[in-house]
């Protein structure tokens, strides 16, 4: 076991980041002077993250999500880089530009010095952009596909771009994002162009307060739970194949990084029978409307959650809880997320692979790992969480520390952890076993038993397997993670000779979940099981 801590120690440090974490003094909040829930949103965030009370603005806006062009120019766009710079939070300057390619320099007035990066947009700023056909831009490249000759998007994404305002940028189309896969989070600046700008909203000012508290918790404990990848199958020749593999990347790099990870490749969405327990991250497509296991009254969420479902009006409005994605998605208890407002085209959507392993293993907070997963700007994307929000923060020896000190029930996950950790880094399941057999936490965890008791199958030992799973059902298991352990354990007595158990296993299954959407699917296991010869032993225990 030496050898083993060793190695799983190596492990760990390599997620280890480094960073200096960013502050409210970098943070400004806006808020919609004509919704009064907006500024009581933005004083709580400004309190949380202690944003300086001078870096708290207001600006009077239309009360719906869909504002105008010239509106959006002229109550917010402009009067925030007017603001910025009479406030000493931004100073603009004279720099001459030297194009490539044989173009004259031109000099540009930019911003040179910049107090801030964030921009934190609250309850009751309008999400979107309108079309406007009035809007001739002249700057447009005509060898542009006139799909993307358009002139609407997301509020945030046009803002984001608000450092080159005084510079003649194109408003029809997606303008490149320059920073676009970048791994150094510092460069993320107003003074090389780019503003981080999300917002704090969501069906409700109770939801948008819940996403700071939440963010907060997992700062402060960490991100813990599973994580569910949805992808489609698409073959090699499939037009599509590019989105799918960035959630199959996303995947792979969950697994790499130690989350108990699940990754499904049927061409539909997880159904609403699917287990789904413990969610801290969740990435699919391509449904229209929330579906499955989100669709369901409770969903479990971890707090800190991340969650994004890919389509082209995810986020067409957010105050919804039954309608797209992004606003259902919130009001179940996700923390953070992304979605678009009006059709952005598959290859202008946030490569989410790319986001995952800056959000999840690196020193890029939401906000910064949000935009440099952005392939454009002043486009159809909107980032919904706290920017600040920074759940690995902590070394994870650091934070198990804590967690044993405070004796959190957390330290069940962490453990967790070290066990897909060092399974990912090619450790055998014995001794990932092992170490689960010879830790305290695993006596009273429903979590790690269930884990010891996969590691039993995998090991090809049924009987001990059987026996797990029965002792994780009696250590408290969530709802979902009960039906999930249920029906696994159903399967192993079946195939194990033991009819009678399984049948009695699946009894219970109906008992404790009357609701449990899959229960045609039991029943129909329960009528096959029922027709085969009962077995006179049960399975021998280990």
């Amino acid at each position: 076991m030496k050898n083993i801590s060793v190695q799983l120690t190596v492990f760990v440090l390599m997620l280890a980041p480094f960073m200096v974490r960013a502050g409210g003094d970098e943070v400004v909040v806006i808020y919609n002077t004509s919704v009064p829930e907006s500024k009581s949103v933005a004083e709580y965030y400004a309190n949380a993250r202690q944003v300086p009370q001078g870096q708290i603005y207001g600006f009077r806006m239309t009360t719906n999500e869909v504002i105008s062009r010239d509106e959006f120019r002229g109550s917010l766009q402009l009067p925030l880089a007017r603001r910025l710079e009479s406030d000493g939070l931004w100073q603009f300057g004279s720099v001459t530009n030297t194009p490539t390619n044989g173009q004259p320099q031109h000099v540009e007035r930019l911003v040179v010095a910049s107090k801030i990066r964030y921009v934190v947009l609250c309850y009751g700023v309008p999400l979107k952009i309108a079309p406007d056909s009035n809007w001739h831009d002249s700057t447009t490249n005509r060898n542009m596909p006139a799909e993307l000759r358009r002139n609407e998007a997301a509020v945030d994404s046009e803002l984001a771009w608000l450092p080159l305002v005084q510079v003649n940028v194109p408003l029809d189309g997606p303008l490149r994002n320059w920073f676009y896969g970048i791994t150094n989070a510092t460069l993320l600046n107003p003074t090389n162009g780019i503003l981080l700008v999300s917002r704090l909203d969501g069906p409700s000012a109770d939801v948008a307060r819940s996403l700071v508290d939440k963010a907060l918790a997992a700062e402060r404990d960490g991100l813990w739970g599973r994580a569910y990848f949805d992808g489609r199958g698409l073959s090699e020749t499939n037009t599509l194949l590019r989105m799918d593999k960035w959630i199959r990347n996303a995947a792979e790099i969950s697994h790499v990084l130690g989350f108990e990870t699940t990754l499904d490749e049927n061409p539909e969405t997880f159904p609403a029978s699917f287990p789904m327990s413990q969610i801290a991250i969740y990435c699919g497509w391509y449904d229209e409307n929330v579906s499955g296991a989100f669709a369901l009254p409770r969903v479990e969420f971890m707090p800190g959650a991340f969650a994004y479902h890919l389509h082209s009006f995810s986020a067409a409005t957010l105050r919804t809880t039954d309608k797209n994605w992004c606003g259902p998605l919130l009001a179940k208890g996700a923390t953070c997320t992304m979605g678009c407002v009006y059709e952005p085209y598959l290859e202008f959507t946030p490569n989410i692979a790319m986001f995952i392993v800056r959000f999840a293993a690196t020193d890029f907070t939401f906000g910064e790992a949000a935009w440099a997963a952005q392939p454009v700007l002043s486009w159809q994307t909107t980032i919904i969480g706290d920017p600040l929000y920074h759940p690995f923060g902590k070394s994870p020896e650091l934070l198990h520390a804590e967690l044993a000190r405070r004796h959190s029930p957390l330290i069940e996950w962490s453990h967790l952890r070290v066990v897909d950790l060092g399974l990912a880094h090619g450790v055998p399941a014995i001794q990932m076993a092992n170490y689960l057999q010879n830790i305290n936490a695993t006596t009273n965890s429903a979590v790690l038993t269930e884990k010891l008791a996969d590691l039993c199958a995998v090991m090809g030992k049924p009987s001990s397997a059987i026996d797990a799973y029965e002792r994780a059902l009696k250590l408290n298991p969530s709802p979902e993670q009960r039906i999930r352990i249920r029906l696994t354990l159903g399967e192993k007595l079946a195939g194990a000779g033991g009819n009678t158990e399984a049948i009695e296993n699946y009894k219970k299954l109906l008992e404790e979940s009357p609701d449990y959407p899959g229960k045609p699917f039991v029943e129909k296991k329960l009528a096959l099981l029922r027709q085969k010869p009962a077995n006179t032993d049960a399975p021998a225990k280990p």
